[in-house]
């Protein structure tokens, strides 16, 4: 918890002077007192009051006076609360390897479906874009709440040569730029005392790969100006290490995918012989530490889903400042106002019994 306003915590020295008049005051008091003759008559005069009924009244005052005084400095607690506002960047892989049928019936198949059922939740409540890289990156969609055009946009994936996790991300922090106006494009250089310091942009990238980096720009380098910018990424990395066959359906496959040899298969499909998938986890690990983000491996179609599902409640959640005064006030109040009643109610004047009224 800070303070808006630090120095109003002087009001607080209010109850330090209470004190020191209620002590002079009940010092001249004594002075004042008159001699009686029997103790008995001044018990008998005064209410009977153990000494905790007048403790607690004095004490609640005081903590309503102290609650109420913290108030004045306006104090403000850092709480995580949703943002709608914030956007999504979802970079997807569309390299060779997400052939691969490790995954069934291959990895691309597997990653448009989970990301139709990601869009789909979101229903048009958030903006989101789609990037995808192979060899290069690019904006295929831009931050949009147009679910359909997002859903045409995953249905007409095509594999390509190479893995440019790299550009995927600063293609991702461009496309940010263009709706934040407090992220700068990567064109721009970001002064060294933004990095690390302040609270992170509402808007995320989310990085889903099956590879590691083979072209462009190394992806710590990208992560080092995202984390300049204050964008989280999220990195998920898909697929097994199990060598298995290349296949894609010709429809997966764009003009420039040569990579597949011996031409189509059986029903129209492209194969190729199975090969080891080398996936670099410990960079796409770095990238999400760099930046404040999290990595996450889902090694089949139903962990790659749960992944997906789960992450709105991670990258849409952001941490604020929220103004706690007036809590702060209420309860003061409630506190001194207790502390009224209690005292008014323990020092009432009570009936003479009716015991003593009879004797009489």
């Amino acid at each position: 918890m800070s303070l808006h306003w630090p120095w109003a915590l002087v009001a607080l020295l209010a109850f330090p002077l209470l004190l020191a008049v209620r002590w002079w005051t009940r010092r001249r008091r004594r002075r004042a007192a008159v001699r009686l003759p029997s103790v008995g008559l001044i018990r008998a005069a005064l209410p009977g009051r153990t000494s905790w009924k007048r403790r607690i009244p004095l004490w609640l005052f005081a903590a309503g006076l102290l609650v109420t005084g913290t108030a004045a400095a306006r104090p403000e607690a850092s709480v995580v609360v949703p943002d709608s506002a914030a956007t999504i960047i979802l970079a997807m892989d569309v390299s060779g390897s997400m052939c691969s049928t490790d995954v069934s019936p291959n990895r691309l198949t597997a990653a448009q479906k989970a990301a139709r059922e990601f869009i789909k939740e979101h229903d048009g409540n958030q903006k989101i874009g789609l990037v995808a890289f192979s060899g290069i990156a690019g904006l295929i969609v831009p931050p949009t709440t147009d679910t359909r055009q997002l859903l045409d946009a995953i249905d007409g994936l095509r594999t390509a040569r190479g893995t440019a996790i790299g550009l995927a991300i600063l293609t991702s922090i461009d496309a940010i730029a263009e709706i934040n106006p407090d992220v700068p494009p990567t064109g721009v250089e970001v002064p060294d005392d933004g990095v690390a310091t302040g609270e992170y942009e509402p808007d995320t990238i989310v990085v889903l790969t099956d590879g590691r980096n083979t072209d462009g720009v190394d992806p710590m380098t990208a992560a080092a100006a995202a984390e300049a910018r204050r964008l989280r990424v999220y990195t998920i990395g898909f697929g097994t290490s199990v060598p298995s066959p290349m296949v894609c359906s010709s429809d997966q496959i764009s003009s420039g995918g040569g990579q597949f040899r011996g031409g189509p298969g059986p029903g129209g499909q492209f194969g190729g012989r199975g090969r080891f998938q080398d996936m670099d986890e410990g960079t796409l690990t770095k990238v999400a530490e760099t930046t404040g983000g999290k990595y996450f491996k889902a090694e089949d179609a139903e962990a790659l889903g749960d992944v997906l599902r789960d992450l709105p409640s991670q990258v849409t959640l952001q941490r604020k400042k929220t103004e706690l005064t007036s809590w702060f006030a209420l309860a003061g109040a409630l506190l001194v106002l207790l502390a009224v009643a209690l005292s008014q109610w323990w020092n009432r004047v009570r009936p003479p019994a009716a015991s003593a009224v009879s004797r009489r």
